[in-house]
């Protein structure tokens, strides 16, 4: 079923460059180019008092969101929060060394979901991080970021939020648009398609229902 907000909700969305999409952070609304700014008409349509805002910080790693979390998402208390994180700790196992455990990992992301909770009630709406590999080295990468995925997921089910199995899908999209490129032309960003996949999901899994 669909979620249901008050009229006048704000709708956040937290995370990493794949959130930020090149927003201009000194304008408060901007969204940037990627999926949230896909899904905010969808979302004022139909609550049309809603205030969409988007948080995501190029670069950012889990415990990054947890040292921002108070200043860039609870002070907006928001009624549903969306989160999208993960890519960057394994990226920074590969290209610079720095290595994090899942159990950490899983318990900082615990952190942010239970504040969350605890101290707004707010609706939340796990993103799983992906890779959507177009190079040999990157499907290695795979033995970092699954656990991670499975974190997620766990995580989603302790919480009751909704999951948005977005490795699968964009994996597939991959598969069936014939190139992983046209998906995500690094094997980490989307592409304008890959956003569309990922902004179109999260409305069917979220205002659908």
């Amino acid at each position: 079923m669909p979620l249901t907000l008050p009229p006048d909700a704000t709708v956040l969305f937290q995370g990493d460059s794949i959130t930020d999409a090149g927003r201009l952070r000194a304008l408060h609304t901007d969204l940037g180019e990627g999926y949230p700014s896909l899904l905010a008409d969808r979302l004022r349509t139909r609550h049309p008092g809603a205030t969409v805002l988007n948080r995501g910080v190029s670069g950012d790693r889990v415990a990054d969101l947890r040292a921002r979390w108070e200043r860039d998402t609870l002070a907006h208390r928001p009624r549903l929060v969306s989160v999208l994180v993960g890519v960057n700790d394994t990226l920074r196992r590969y290209d610079a060394g720095e290595r994090s455990t899942i159990r950490a990992w899983e318990e900082d992301y615990r952190h942010l979901l239970t504040e969350t909770r605890d101290r707004l009630g707010a609706h939340l709406v796990l993103v799983e991080p992906f890779i959507v590999p177009v190079s040999r080295e990157q499907w290695a990468w795979r033995e970092n970021l699954d656990p991670r995925i499975q974190a997620v997921r766990r995580l989603a089910a302790e919480f009751d939020a909704r999951l948005l199995a977005a490795d699968g899908l964009l994996n597939q999209a991959a598969r069936s648009h014939g190139r992983p490129e046209l998906i995500a032309d690094d094997g980490v960003h989307p592409t304008a398609l890959g956003h569309r996949i990922l902004a179109e999901a999260w409305a069917d899994l979220v205002l659908t229902g």
